[in-house]
């Protein structure tokens, strides 16, 4: 049954509708909600709140957009205000703007190599979630939460920006250094050292289409 007709009957008062709307979004929200919080605890308050959120507000929901795209800017505006709440941490202003120097070179990776065997085989290995989860989790709040809006969870630059408070040009920055951190993140697991090309003054795979990190974040973002 289509997520539209068991709106459609949620809206009505039909609570079961709503349930099954909650079984079958629950978990990618979930997923989504850890991606941003990291903590177990916080995720699952953030996706508790968001569908009671939703349930409250439901019968504001135009449908101008899928049901999981509405749940998605719920659950994401949810988790961005743990992180505003949250004490005692290291985090970067979700308001503020790109520093200056953002705006100037993107960095040019520091390990550079081909890589050891096949990514379509590669991406069959029961580790290689783990791992991205890791490269994803590791790097920094600001880059990792645009990643995440964009690259996984499909975003626009535009919605990107605004659940950030930053500008569009800002969201493609940070998009491109978290793309170019996460592939040396992955080449330093998977390439090889016999075939290290060291730093040059350009982007290595630039002319020769998509690397094979960017092959295996491509099946990720589709997974």
């Amino acid at each position: 049954m289509d997520d539209s007709v068991l709106v459609a009957r949620a809206k009505s008062g039909d609570y079961e509708a709503f349930e099954q709307l909650v079984s079958r979004h629950e978990r990618r929200l979930y997923a989504l909600a850890m991606k941003i919080v990291r903590q177990r605890e916080d995720a699952e308050d953030v996706v508790q709140t968001a569908f009671l959120d939703a349930l409250e507000h439901l019968a504001d929901f135009r449908e101008e957009a899928s049901f999981a795209t509405w749940m998605t800017r719920i659950v994401t505006y949810a988790a961005l205000k743990v992180l505003r709440k949250r004490k005692g941490l290291e985090t970067v202003s979700l308001e503020e703007f790109t520093s200056e120097n953002e705006e100037g070179e993107i960095p040019h990776p520091e390990y550079i190599a081909d890589w050891r065997g096949d990514p379509a085989k590669i991406v069959e290995q029961r580790e290689l979630k783990r791992i991205l989860d890791e490269a994803i989790d590791a790097l920094d709040e600001k880059y990792r939460l645009v990643f995440v809006l964009r690259d996984v969870e499909g975003m626009s630059v535009e919605e990107t920006a605004k659940v950030l408070g930053i500008t569009p040009a800002n969201v493609k920055v940070r998009l491109l250094r978290a793309r170019l951190m996460l592939r040396e993140k992955l080449t330093r697991v998977f390439g090889d050292e016999s075939q290290r090309v060291f730093r040059s003054h350009r982007h290595e795979g630039d002319e020769r289409g998509a690397t094979p990190a960017e092959a295996l974040l491509k099946s990720y973002r589709q997974s």
